[in-house]
């Protein structure tokens, strides 16, 4: 039987039931925070208690990157806040940028990636692939079927302001609806990076097996692949 709580945070309430047999988190949070007539976000399901909110002030959305927003993904992965951690792809000049994020922008590669959008304002992007649509990671977990994602929060004066796992929430409540059979999802940041694998944690993944990542130049950077059990947490 699952015992597990939600907590859902309107304004000044707290509204708290327990999960019901067979029903996701996700599903429970909507369910409980259905007198407010709003949708709740995760903002933190590590604990015991599955915390959700409700937040009139602040719209985290996603849309499709084209091809005008490869000035600013340059932008972005020549940050140093990213850059400490994306840079397999070279040097982020803006013609590298295009090279290598241009045929996902048209469609012509399984990755899709996402331009996310905070009340309105680019704020940084998320990407996503079937984990079997690249063979070098389907190593990584026992579902090739698995989708897999990356993301990062671009503008500086948007990183630690507590909105990774709202990102990543919203990211996945559309990737079920793009991947309607997936049951995983699986990400892979590097061992050091304590604050996305924080903002995993905060969303519902699970931290796995760390394994070595080959680099440009022949180096490795040790990941720790997280997955996550999307009919437990998303329905």
């Amino acid at each position: 039987m699952d015992l597990t709580t939600v907590r859902v945070r309107a304004d000044d309430d707290e509204l708290v039931d327990a999960v019901l047999p067979g029903e996701s988190w996700a599903a429970a949070a909507r369910r409980i925070a259905a007198p407010t007539g709003r949708t709740p976000v995760a903002t933190d399901l590590s604990g015991a208690f599955k915390e959700f909110v409700v937040d009139r002030d602040v719209t985290v959305d996603l849309r499709a990157m084209t091809r005008g927003d490869l000035p600013l993904l340059a932008r972005w992965l020549a940050s140093p806040h990213v850059r400490r951690w994306w840079h397999a792809d070279g040097e982020p000049t803006r013609e590298r940028v295009a090279a290598a994020y241009g045929p996902r922008v048209d469609g012509t590669t399984p990755t899709r990636l996402w331009v996310v959008e905070v009340n309105g304002r680019s704020i940084g992007f998320v990407q996503d692939y079937r984990i079997g649509d690249h063979p070098g990671f389907t190593l990584l977990t026992a579902r090739p079927e698995a989708v897999g994602l990356d993301y990062v929060i671009g503008e500086p004066e948007w990183v630690g302001r507590g909105l990774g796992p709202r990102v990543l929430w919203t990211w996945m409540l559309r990737a079920i609806g793009g991947y309607p059979d997936v049951e995983e999802l699986f990400a892979a940041p590097d061992h050091r990076n304590a604050a996305s694998l924080r903002v995993l944690d905060k969303v519902g993944f699970e931290r796995g097996t760390w394994f070595d990542e080959p680099q440009a130049g022949g180096s490795v950077a040790t990941a720790v692949g997280c997955t996550l059990d999307v009919r437990r947490v998303l329905g």
